[in-house]
């Protein structure tokens, strides 16, 4: 099989320039939820690598819901001339509230003008089933819908260790209910948590695939300031995954995952400011060109060996 670069992987935005016929580009939002592993409900502290600020573009100088849409209005169609969007509900968890609310919220953003759909980050142990029924309406009614569960991994011991506050069982749980609803899940991974390492990458990817999903998003583990994964580094107990051994284990998993599986995202930046380590996660370019240019190195493509996936080893609770 021979694929040019453009077509060793099956990115979100271009499966979604297939569907629509144009660019089609996501809003990150921040709508002021809070989370169960912050506010006592299932722990406190959030989990050990969490600073929001590091990841949500809104998180530390948050404006309403309609500022932030036309903001990223704007900004996308200034950069690639998009006219249709998805609204991201990115920061926190954002399906931890009545579902009341949530349908306001929801509904004023597709309300704005080129709004096709929602992207709702949440946590597996929180998406009730009216939630789930709220987004199948949704979806019956035309909208471009994805529920984005954060895994980060299939090992419960490791969920533990992050002070995650739910293990794989709540994932499975909720997956499986919203596909019998056929809201489409996007899974996100991190790579390089504590106490893992590649073995365990695979198993989880392995266990994630078993049970089916619709996209994958792949994190390298980076550490912010103000978080107990930070106090650990400073300590010299954890040590950030070098650029070179990310790009050669993304590689690995994307040979595996099935090209039918939307990739949304292979990396993940934080600002400098609140960044430690590594510095290459400062910015995006460094891993995606790398996993492309490793792929085309070994002449390969997104699914290649998702054929010689081996279900023996899955998880660890």
């Amino acid at each position: 099989m021979n694929q040019d670069r453009a077509a060793r992987l099956h990115s979100f935005g271009r499966a979604m320039r297939d569907k629509y016929g144009e660019p089609v580009h996501k809003i990150a939002l921040d709508a002021g939820f809070t989370c169960p592993n912050r506010d006592g409900t299932r722990g406190i502290g959030g989990c050990t690598f969490c600073n929001n600020a590091s990841f949500s573009p809104n998180a530390r100088r948050r404006t309403s819901l309609d500022e932030q849409l036309e903001a990223g209005r704007r900004a996308t169609a200034g950069v690639s001339g998009a006219r249709k969007f998805i609204a991201y509900f990115q920061a926190y968890t954002n399906t931890y509230e009545r579902v009341e609310v949530l349908k306001a919220l929801y509904d004023r953003a597709l309300d704005t003008p080129g709004v096709i759909g929602l992207s709702v980050g949440t946590r597996p142990d929180c998406v009730a089933d009216e939630v789930l029924d709220l987004l199948a309406a949704y979806r019956r009614a035309g909208h471009e819908v994805w529920l984005e569960l954060g895994l980060q991994s299939a090992f419960d011991e490791t969920l533990r260790r992050v002070n995650r506050g739910h293990g794989y069982a709540e994932y499975v749980a909720t997956l499986r209910a919203a596909r019998e609803l056929n809201i489409p899940v996007c899974c996100h991974l991190i790579i390089g948590l504590p106490g893992e390492d590649e073995a365990h990458y695979h198993a989880t990817l392995n266990a994630v695939l078993e049970e089916g999903v619709d996209g994958l998003k792949l994190h390298p583990l980076h550490v912010v300031k103000h978080t107990r994964l930070a106090l650990d580094w400073k300590r010299g107990e954890y040590a950030a995954l070098s650029l070179f051994e990310y790009v050669r284990i993304a590689a690995d998993l994307i040979e595996r995952i099935p090209w039918e599986v939307l990739l949304h995202r292979i990396t993940a930046t934080a600002p400098r400011d609140v960044l430690l380590a590594p510095d290459w996660c400062a910015g995006k370019w460094a891993a995606i060109n790398g996993i492309e240019n490793e792929l085309a190195r070994r002449g390969s493509w997104q699914g290649r060996r998702s054929r010689a996936l081996a279900l023996g080893g899955r998880h660890c609770a």
